[in-house]
């Protein structure tokens, strides 16, 4: 990956939390903390915030608490870093059909109210920042809008509509740049930077010219390239043009891959972010508890008529397009999906959500979950889901870990993920920025 002394991610980040105004003092206090870095937690905890800053962290004993600081009880649960979603969508709420979900989008011109909600969403499952890799311009006004306050949600970055010499059919035009030579997609690449995005994504049928076009126009902005890929050739491509991060590879779409494309991943340090969960643990997962399809936080959360459309969606899940090749993946991805952790890759968690059934509300410790079965430790996986996505966008000095300076983004959790990593599934306190997002009784 390419080191970059000061990126234009964390300059935006860094610019934001200058201007945030004081606010309450606040302590987390008795919980186990695990603080992002792989290493033993510490027992019965404290973290004191003030401000939006983490400014001491240790065992209860060693944390003065000052008067008038509001303290907030996690005793017998888990304190850990906000989890970072490295590939979201949120213009996507779980539906079973990609075209007729865009169908019924365009019918009602609801996209900034359906990104409003699942940005609700994702904070509520823990998620303080995430990466959406296929949206809409409109999501720049949604992001702008969590910035300021104005509606709950995590750290927004996106790529915008990715650059591709292939129309998908079914998706919008305003979800896709199609590009016809490397001089135009180097054009494309710099509109998006221009227009706001954070990052740039790569989807399929490019050409080598078109890759070396695109990361260096990227990276002559200081802008990072995401290859959605997960061909041998594509990657091979990639490699070669300097890509940034690796979306999708190792997650059961493609048979193993040779062993020395995975040892020159590893041994260049290019990031992976593999979005196994999303066919192969989330629809065996279905057939085992169709219930979940009817879980009351979607109820909640989504209005009566795109509920109804949902359910609607998941008629017959099992006949849908989208799982047509899942049975092949999982039979991958017995091997795919550890093949890259046993290589050590370097490795974020990103989720794919809201694919389908993949729904905001528990993709992403489905995810880390999948890890977990995958090979990794529970440990590895947390970190993966918080320090490594963090130092992945650029913003390691700010986030990812609880430790002293750091932004305040905190989970809590109920039980021992190390014990058993679906205790992720239960986030009971959300502190994003110093600001109590969820319980804590806010």
């Amino acid at each position: 990956m390419n080191a970059w002394r000061t990126t234009r991610l964390g300059v935006v980040l860094l610019a934001l939390a200058a201007s945030l105004s004081a606010q309450e003092r606040l302590a987390l206090v008795g919980g186990m903390l695990i603080d992002g870095y792989e290493r033993p937690p510490i027992h019965h905890a404290a973290i004191l915030i003030e401000g939006n800053r983490i400014v001491a962290v240790g065992a209860v004993d060693d944390i003065e608490i000052p008067p008038g600081t509001r303290v907030i009880d996690t005793s017998g649960r888990t304190m850990l870093p906000g989890l970072i979603d490295m590939h979201a969508h949120l213009d996507l709420v779980g539906h079973g059909d990609y075209d007729r979900w865009y169908e019924f989008v365009a019918e009602t011109d609801r996209i900034e109210e359906i990104m409003e909600i699942t940005s609700k969403q994702l904070i509520d499952a823990g998620v303080t920042t995430a990466l959406d890799l296929g949206a809409s311009l409109d999501l720049l006004k949604v992001r702008e809008r969590v910035r300021r306050g104005e509606i709950p949600g995590p750290r927004i970055y996106t790529s915008g509509p990715w650059i591709t010499r292939v129309r998908l059919a079914g998706v919008p035009d305003e979800l896709q740049n199609v590009v016809a030579s490397p001089e135009e997609a180097a054009a494309k690449t710099h509109e998006l930077i221009d227009a706001g995005v954070d990052v740039i994504k790569t989807w399929v049928g490019l050409t080598q010219a078109d890759f070396d076009a695109i990361v260096e126009a990227a990276h002559s902005r200081g802008v990072r390239v995401h290859a959605h890929l997960y061909e041998p050739e594509a990657i091979r491509k990639a490699i070669d043009a300097g890509v940034d991060v690796f979306q999708h590879m190792g997650s059961g779409g493609n048979p193993p891959y040779e062993e020395a494309l995975v040892a020159e991943i590893a041994h260049k340090g290019i990031p992976v972010v593999q979005t196994i969960s999303h066919r192969i643990w989330v629809y065996p997962a279905t057939l085992a508890f169709p219930e979940r399809l009817q879980d009351p936080r979607l109820k909640a959360s989504l209005p009566p008529d795109i509920y109804a459309e949902l359910q609607r969606s998941f008629v017959d899940f099992e006949r849908l397009g989208y799982f047509r090749t899942t049975p092949r993946q999982i039979r991958n991805s017995k091997v795919a999906a550890r093949q890259l952790i046993e290589a050590n890759v370097v490795m974020a968690m990103g989720t794919d959500a809201a694919s389908p059934l993949n729904f905001h509300t528990e993709a992403a410790w489905r995810e880390i979950s999948a890890l977990v079965d995958s090979g990794m430790s529970p440990m590895e996986a947390i970190s993966a889901a918080t320090k490594t996505g963090a130092e992945i966008l650029g913003l390691g000095p700010d986030l990812g870990t609880i430790e002293p300076g750091k932004l305040a983004d905190i989970i809590v959790v109920s039980g021992n993920p190390l014990f058993d990593i679906n205790m992720l599934a239960n986030v009971e306190i959300v502190v994003k920025d110093g600001r109590v997002m969820k319980g804590g009784d806010r």
